[in-house]
This record gives C-alpha cells, sequence and structure tokens, in this order.
C-alpha cells in the first residue's frame, strides 16, 4: 500500500496501530495509550553511536527519537519521551528532509526509534525522502510490541529491522510494561520482519549491516529463567538468520516507582550466566556487552538537535 495523507487520516480516526487498539481518534485531537496525537512529535535527530557495531558504525547511526510510547514500561531509560510529554512538532515533509540531512552527514543508516504510533506518517516520510534522493538502508527501532498489520505497511521501505524481545512471561511481561499479551504480540511481528528483511547481508568493505534482523533482549535482575526461555525460542525459530544482542545496561533510574526485585542492576555473575547458555544452545552470530554497560550514559540528550 502506497501511504497518502488520506490514508494516515482514515487510520488516525480510529487507531489500532499497535495492539493495544485504544481506538483513539487521534485526528481529532485525541491521544492513544502512547500519549500522542496524529502530529508527529521527536525529540533528537543526530548521528548515534549507541547501536551494535554493525548499526553505528565508525561514522554513527542517523538516530530519529520519537516521543511517547505503545508500552511505557516502568524502568524505561527514555521515560522523559516515552511518556510524550517531551518533543518538538514535525511534518512528514520535515521529517523526510531530516532524513535526507543525516544522509548528508554521512550517517551509517537512517534509524527510527519507536516510531511505531506513527508508522503511517513515518512511511510517508520515507517514501518522501526516498523519491527525493534517500539511499541509506533503513532501521526500524523498536520495543517489539507491534501489530502485523501494521509492520506491512514498511514492505519495501525498511530494510533492518532492530525489535526487542523482552519477555516470555506474560505476568512479567503485565508487571513491567502493562502488557500480558507482549510475548504472543511481539513474536509474532518478529516473524513479519523476518519475512520482510529475511537473512542478513553485511557490506563486505565496511561490515555494516545492509538487510537484516537484530532481536534485542535485555537481561532483567533475576529473571535468568526468562531470558534462557527468550534466547530458546529465538535459537530454535530462526537458528543462525538472525542475530541476538544480549543486553547488560539495565538501569534502574531513581525516578521510576519500581518492585524491589527490579530496583538493582544485574550482577556481572547474572549476565555471564545468560552469555554461557546463549553459546551452549548453539547461538554463533550477536553481541553482548562488556565491561560496565549500566548507567545513564546510553541516554542521548533530548535537546531537539537535529529537528
Amino acid at each position: 500500500m502506497e501511504m497518502t495523507p488520506e490514508i494516515i487520516d482514515t487510520l488516525m480516526r480510529d487507531c489500532t496501530l499497535c495492539p493495544r487498539h485504544c481506538h483513539a481518534d487521534r485526528t481529532g485531537g485525541g491521544c492513544g495509550f502512547c500519549g500522542q496525537s496524529s502530529r508527529i512529535m521527536g525529540a533528537r535527530a543526530a548521528l548515534y553511536f549507541g547501536e551494535e557495531p554493525c548499526i553505528s558504525g565508525s561514522c554513527g547511526s542517523g538516530a530519529v527519537f520519537f516521543s511517547g510510547c505503545s508500552l511505557q514500561c516502568i524502568y524505561c531509560q527514555n521515560r522523559q519521551i516515552a511518556l510524550g510529554h517531551k518533543g518538538r512538532v514535525l511534518s512528514p515533509e520535515r521529517l523526510a528532509e531530516i532524513f535526507l540531512e543525516l544522509q548528508q552527514k554521512g550517517a551509517a543508516n537512517i534509524n527510527l526509534v519507536t516510531a511505531g504510533h506513527f508508522l503511517p506518517q513515518t512511511a510517508y516520510s520515507l517514501m518522501l525522502a526516498k523519491r527525493q534522493g534517500l539511499t541509506l538502508p533503513v532501521v526500524y527501532n523498536t520495543g517489539g510490541y507491534e501489530e502485523v498489520s501494521s509492520l506491512r505497511l514498511l514492505e519495501g521501505l525498511v530494510d533492518i529491522y532492530l525489535p526487542d524481545l523482552k519477555y516470555r512471561s506474560s505476568a512479567l511481561s503485565a508487571a513491567c510494561s502493562g502488557a500480558p499479551d507482549y510475548f504472543e504480540k511481539a513474536a509474532a511481528a518478529i516473524g513479519e520482519m523476518f519475512r520482510q528483511a529475511g537473512p542478513p547481508i553485511f557490506d563486505p568493505k565496511t561490515g555494516l549491516m545492509k538487510r537484516g534482523v537484530i532481536v534485542r533482549h535485555l537481561v532483567l535482575p533475576g529473571q535468568a529463567k526468562d531470558s534462557k526461555q527468550i534466547l530458546r525460542y529465538l535459537h530454535t525459530t530462526y537458528g543462525n538468520d538472525i542475530y541476538v544482542s544480549i543486553l547488560s545496561q539495565y538501569t534502574p533510574l531513581p525516578n521510576a516507582d519500581l518492585p524491589p526485585e527490579l530496583n538493582r542492576r544485574v550482577t556481572p555473575e547474572e549476565y555471564g550466566k545468560i552469555l554461557s547458555f546463549a553459546e551452549k544452545i548453539g547461538i554463533e552470530y550477536g553481541f553482548c556487552q562488556e565491561g560496565e554497560s549500566a548507567g545513564e550514559n546510553f541516554i542521548p540528550p533530548f535537546d531537539y538537535e537535529g529537528l
């Protein structure tokens, strides 16, 4: 489907883009569960070096951070924009210009960070930018809680999918993200992403990913069983046709209302056991974090740069 302003308007009037299916009239001034109306809101567009090496490279990923989120995880590091209270309004035409400006700055790719609740508008902006000369790979960077029908709007526009697979346990996903159906929805979404992007393809000269899927899993304190089930599912389902990025950067922020069991960092021992498990079950392709990775240094300044 080629996106048009008319289709965007229709989709926004009764929003079911994400699994929340809140049916908000976002065109008529209402906001969805994501905290956003139909107007695109962004917080930053700049070169970013905090992604996996094959995404950031030496030149940086052209990351566009969108305001709002359909998950609202209680431990979210980007909480100041995820809640939807911080951001600047962007027209689809301006967003297309931003993509082209990042290309001119030498970005390795265009990295759409939490854009699912603006998916039709973003698809339209990508279409405009490609017509005006955008040639970089496009990365769709998401928490994984997506509707397959919505993702199909991105077919032919996105080259690399970078989803999370956060939880296997419905009790854990309900407690942390208010989404007991998280695994069911995210697993189906990753299946659609893999259908579109296929096995990984890399640039032989730069090592940058040109196409494919990298699934991220953030290890949570005390949740080793859940992490192991996630990794086993991914390897059983996709083998080495996807990359798996196992993250240790969980950071309990002081303003987050966390239960005691989540109000600490993951220990090196906990993380090491998860990495050993991944190796044991045969995961060959992926990424891990070394050294002191937890902390607020992964949070970029949401200062509207590049908007």
